[in-house]
């Protein structure tokens, strides 16, 4: 385990009968960082999160925490606790009741209980809320409650389980602010189950993105997006145009590629990051494509007929189609003062860049 790893997982595999949940994982997750599994239903980021914490087992490996490994200790025993998806707080007992529960079962002073559920509250932003009655609380409120229940136990880590899903979109933003600001306060590891995409880019110092029990790709938000390292990852993070293409020389620094709809370009080797694979596309994010004023240049442009416009009021997406290309392709523009937006049928310059392609399996 590397010096400020926290985490280690060593061959994880999880089988229920036939079926294979987990395909064998190795990583390793920092000390103090919000860490993400990111992924569809189904593709074993809580099955995880779960033997990390100790309520699965695996069926091969050992989860290392603290360079001990977990093999024989059970869930309770861990240094870890985790906030379920439900909550799962008590209804019948108030605010600083359920704060206290897991203090009371390790037998503490109650002066000293009183002390740490205060402190817990007032972290998580319901100072004042102590005698409520917990079935009394929104969904915002429910879920500080159980997130201070977990962290009142001062774990050296704390599981998170889709706890933003139940929240209104409002609601769960917030939420997303508020428990990246606990997370720095408090300083512990944090790791997140979510299937949300904006989600995890908007909390997270690392993501691991995850498909069929398997970890895809794991990096920085800003990696993942700008550098998906396969067609899958791409399209599950945002939105990806895919073109096609073919290499017509290459060298050890670049390739020149002839890209449908685009035309010629010279692109550096490591935007290709799995090399040269047969039937690779050259991917394009809707941003790093612009829909050009008549006095804008660029490095490189080509002309397309605007197919479909939707105005989200900052932005507007346009669905475009080059000649040469049989999809349409969608560009993004923020409306900035001045800018005018085009209809459907109009004929635009659109401009891009080199650095804007990715060459991908």
């Amino acid at each position: 385990m590397s010096n400020n790893a926290i985490i280690r997982l060593e061959n994880i595999t999880k089988f229920y009968g036939d079926f294979q949940a987990l395909q064998e994982t190795n990583t390793e997750i920092m000390r103090g960082e919000f860490f993400s599994l990111l992924g569809p239903s189904g593709c074993g980021k809580t099955t995880l999160l779960r033997t990390i914490a100790g309520f699965e087992h695996p069926s091969n490996g050992v989860v290392y925490i603290e360079d001990k490994p977990m093999t024989d200790v059970p869930a309770n025993k861990r240094p870890t606790n985790m906030v379920f998806q439900s909550y799962a707080i008590f209804p019948h007992m108030s605010v600083e009741e359920n704060v206290a529960y897991g203090l009371k079962a390790r037998k503490l002073p109650k002066a000293q209980i009183a002390e740490l559920v205060a402190e817990a509250i007032e972290m998580v932003g319901l100072k004042g809320f102590g005698k409520r009655a917990s079935h009394a609380l929104s969904g915002g409120q429910r879920q500080r409650v159980a997130l201070a229940r977990a962290l009142v136990l001062k774990p050296k880590v704390l599981l998170l389980d889709e706890p933003l899903s139940a929240l209104d979109k409002k609601m769960r933003e917030q939420m997303q602010t508020e428990l990246r600001r606990l997370q720095r306060a408090v300083g512990i590891t944090f790791i997140l189950v979510t299937h949300d995409q904006e989600e995890a880019l908007t909390m997270s110092d690392r993501i691991a993105v995850m498909f069929d029990g398997e970890i895809a790709q794991i990096d920085t938000p800003q990696g993942l997006y700008k550098r998906p390292n396969s067609r899958r990852v791409a399209e599950f993070i945002g939105v990806m145009n895919f073109m096609s293409c073919e290499v017509i020389a290459h060298d050890t620094a670049s390739l020149d590629v002839k890209v449908a709809g685009l035309g010629a370009v010279t692109v550096p080797k490591d935007q290709a990051p799995a090399g040269i694979v047969e039937g690779m596309k050259a991917a394009i994010r809707p941003e790093m494509l612009t829909i050009l004023d008549t006095n804008e240049k660029s490095e490189f442009e080509t002309a397309a007929k605007i197919d479909e416009v939707s105005y989200y009021g900052d932005m507007t997406y346009y669905e475009v189609r080059f000649g040469g290309h049989d999809e349409n392709v969608t560009i993004s523009m923020r409306n900035t003062a001045g800018r005018e937006t085009l209809s459907t049928g109009d004929t635009a310059r659109i401009g891009w860049g080199v650095e804007s392609i990715l060459l991908l399996p």
